[in-house]
């Protein structure tokens, strides 16, 4: 099943995805253009942890010129850097590289806590489209990145769909795209990565409690190019869904 988060008549809903329409938890049906998108995640009564991967995918290492890393390069996130499908993500004014990053977002189903790599599966709750934006203006170093990097508001849109992860037959061989504008400008799978989820939640769970609704951003392949003003960026999974993004100067937000 495909789940939602919008907002209809003033109304946050829950809804899920019905014969190409959006079925709202009051039972009313509409449009995917009648309705302004939130990230797909249902409310936590707590912080919820966004860990994100960097360098997880070899190609996309050896694209900034690097190795690929021993062991798991980690940033955290702020929930304020989440935004929903078809909003914008804003650009700041005079910074020169901004580009985006097509990443499976993982969603934990349950708490985790030492789970073991062949139970790993069992905690994973869904899948959904991340688009995590980078500004290589603020980057001190491409092993450290800094707050601004990574961790600005609306840098990170999310969506358009949380789908279960039963809907999701081979979570490691999934197509990846994004496109500028309608141009293809990075593709790969997630059979790539450096770190593959059973092993990412392994190793997470060996040293802290992963929570349901925390989110684990896996990497991007290589491609990224610097997105400017009005460019349209729509990153794809393949069976999860594509997430559709517009980037926006701040000179120009209203």
């Amino acid at each position: 099943m495909k789940h939602a988060r919008v907002v209809h008549d003033g109304r946050t809903h829950a809804a899920t995805e019905h014969d190409g329409q959006l079925l709202l938890d009051d039972g009313r049906l509409v449009g995917f253009e009648d309705v302004r998108w939130l990230p797909p995640l249902a409310p936590v009564a707590r912080a919820r942890t966004i860990l994100a991967l960097g360098l997880n995918y070899a190609d996309h290492a050896r694209e900034l010129a690097f190795k690929a890393p021993e062991e798991p390069l980690v940033f955290v996130k702020g929930a304020g850097t989440l935004t929903g499908h078809r909003q914008f993500t804003r650009r700041p004014a005079g910074v020169q590289f901004m580009h985006y990053e097509c990443e499976l977002a993982v969603v934990i189903g349950r708490t985790a806590k030492k789970v073991r790599r062949d139970d790993a599966w069992d905690f994973i709750g869904g899948y959904t489209v991340a688009n995590d934006y980078a500004i290589r203006d603020y980057l001190e170093n491409w092993y450290r990145p800094n707050l601004r990097v990574k961790n600005r508001d609306t840098c990170t849109p999310l969506g358009p769909f949380l789908v279960d992860a039963a809907d999701v037959p081979d979570p490691m061989n999934l197509a990846l795209r994004t496109t500028v504008n309608g141009a293809v400008t990075q593709s790969g799978n997630t059979r790539d990565m450096v770190f593959d989820l059973p092993f990412l939640i392994e190793y997470f769970s060996s040293f802290m409690t992963l929570s349901p609704g925390d989110l684990i951003l896996t990497g991007t392949p290589d491609g990224v190019v610097d997105c400017r003003h009005g460019d349209v960026v729509v990153t794809e999974i393949e069976h999860v869904g594509a997430l559709v993004n517009t980037v926006q100067e701040e000179s120009h937000t209203p």
